[in-house]
Formats: C-alpha cells, structure tokens, sequence
C-alpha cells in the first residue's frame, strides 16, 4: 500500500511536470505571436525567459526554479538589450527641433484668422497650422510673421516688422 501511494505520488509529479512544459511552451508560443503582431519589441523579453523556464522544466528543475528563471531572465533581457534595441528599431523617428523654429520669420501661406480658426505656413518643408498671437490679427497669405511659440501643433505668430 505505501509502495502504492509512493508510485501515485512519482505519477502526480510526473504529470505536473509535463504539464508545466506545455505551460511553458504555450506561454512562448503566445509570448511570441504577440511580438510578432505589434512589431514594437513589447514581449521578446518575457519570451526568452518562457524559453529558459521551458529548458528548466525539460530538465525536470522544480517549478519554483521556473518562475524564479523566468522573471530573472525577462528582467535582464529587458534591462541590457532593451535600450540597445530601441537604436535600431526607433530608426524612422525623426526629431523635429520645434525649438529652433521659434524666433523664426515665416510666410503665410493660408489666411491667418484666429476667428475663423484659419491658417497655415510652411516652415522646413513642413505644413503647419498658424494662429495669430492678438485675436483680432488677421495676416494675408504671403505676409511674412515672426514665430513667438508653439502651442501643441501650432505656430503662435505675430505679424513681422522690420527692427
């Protein structure tokens, strides 16, 4: 009988066993269709770590060596190779330096009427939308304006004259 209950017990853990290698090997599964829809390194990290507690469990390291692995290779996937990663994957982003168009000389290209919420100017090859600094300004197209700030995706301008 005990022989009995001895073996009922290696069966249970056998299974448990088993059943954390399909655990893990889901997790990875699932870690990786996500990180391959969003495109945007959001899960790699944990992946790796699934993928070592996956080899852990295959090699039959209790289960708290797994989540213990697990969390600590995520973590240092994450914290060493996240910031060397983003170089390469943030590649298209292009800065703008809105700072150095304030205090610039611009021309109108649209009706500037802040009444009428109208207004535009292109400034480095770039469209944007312009308000005047005094709401009862009204600046034609071609009028040339000094930028004075930028409020959120707006010049703010103040018709230019010569000092």
């Amino acid at each position: 009988n005990v022989d009995n209950k001895k073996g009922s017990e290696e069966h249970m853990t056998m299974i448990q066993e088993n059943y954390m290698t399909v655990v893990w090997l889901i997790l990875l599964i699932l870690l990786l269709l996500v990180e391959i829809i969003t495109v945007g390194l959001t899960s790699i990290w944990a992946a790796g770590g699934a993928l070592v507690a996956l080899i852990f469990s295959i090699l039959g390291i209790s289960l708290m060596w797994q989540i213990v692995i697990f969390f600590v290779v995520t973590f240092v996937l994450l914290y060493f190779t996240r910031p060397f990663a983003m170089k390469f994957i943030n590649t298209q982003h292009e800065k703008t330096n809105y700072e150095g168009i304030i205090g610039k000389t611009i021309r109108i290209t649209e009706r500037v009427d802040n009444l009428h919420q109208t207004g535009k100017a292109t400034v480095n090859g770039q469209e944007w939308t312009v308000r005047a600094d005094d709401d009862a300004q009204i600046l034609e197209p071609e009028t040339l304006a000094k930028v004075i700030n930028i409020s959120g995706v707006k010049l703010i301008v103040k018709k230019y004259e010569e000092e």
